[in-house]
């Protein structure tokens, strides 16, 4: 038996109602492709292979690699990296082809997202397993204590819908905090028009970088306080009130200014 290494965030999904849950979720079908990212043990992935002949697997634990391959010889292409350093254009993936699932190491699931996001080209969805908290924060709304950096980077480019709570009695070993199984869709058209990716990213950090100060004090090395007011928003105001396209208006506006 594999024993959990705390290096790699290690927490093998071991309830078999939510395990079925999970499937049901995923509604894999013939003819899908799916990547999943960090099979662990191989429990979610053995019952997705119920359903199609071949499926894709991201693990860097060499072990856990090397058991899904005796018990999967001719089925699971095993791709033996860290998913953070993973190039997914190895994948010669055509656009929206891809299934991503997988119960991500919740040391470093804001990276892997951010990376999800680099890559939402090639996703027909996603479904994931991540810490409750990570998940309130996606989906939250302006003005809510959680809504923050990956709220407004996330929800510009994805429908995000939390599907159900898991409690750590359902992991080996289990974790000190509650999970949540979340569907991420990519959107067809962006919540809001965004002219330079990087810019908004830039904006975004800044904003939320000192939540307690206001807009005029955090993007004040892009945009002066009579920009911001251009824009029909109050630089008094807090990132946390902010709107995803409101944000999307104060990008533009340096996009546009340092192209002058």
């Amino acid at each position: 038996m594999h024993k959990a290494r705390k290096q790699f965030g290690q927490h093998f999904l071991t309830d078999q109602n939510i395990l079925d849950k999970i499937i049901r979720s995923i509604n894999p079908k013939p003819g899908d492709r799916i990547i999943e990212i960090g099979p662990g043990q191989g429990a979610m992935t053995d019952l997705v292979l119920q359903h199609i002949r071949t499926m894709e697997v991201i693990e860097i634990d060499y072990d856990l690699a090397e058991l899904l391959t005796l018990r999967h010889p001719s089925r699971l292409t095993i791709h033996r990296q860290d998913i953070l350093k993973f190039d997914f254009n190895i994948l010669k993936a055509q656009p929206s082809s891809l299934r991503i699932i997988g119960n991500l190491p919740y040391n470093i699931s804001t990276p892997i997202l951010f990376l999800l996001l680099k890559n939402m080209n090639l996703i027909i969805d996603m479904h994931l397993m991540l810490q409750k908290e990570v998940v309130d924060r996606m989906v939250a709304s302006p003005g809510n204590k959680i809504y923050g950096r990956l709220s407004v980077m996330l929800q510009p480019y994805f429908k995000m819908e939390s599907l159900f709570n898991i409690a750590p009695a359902a992991f080996s070993p289990p974790p000190k905090v509650n999970s949540s199984f979340v569907r991420i869709t990519p959107r067809k058209i962006p919540l809001a028009e965004i002219i330079n990716h990087g810019h908004y990213e830039e904006i975004v950090r800044a904003a939320f970088s000192q939540r307690r100060k206001t807009l005029r004090n955090t993007v004040k090395n892009f945009l002066s306080n009579d920009e911001i007011a251009s824009l029909d928003i109050d630089p008094q105001l807090r990132p946390e009130v902010l709107e995803v396209a409101q944000f999307a208006r104060l990008a533009n506006c340096y996009t546009k200014k340092i192209s002058k």
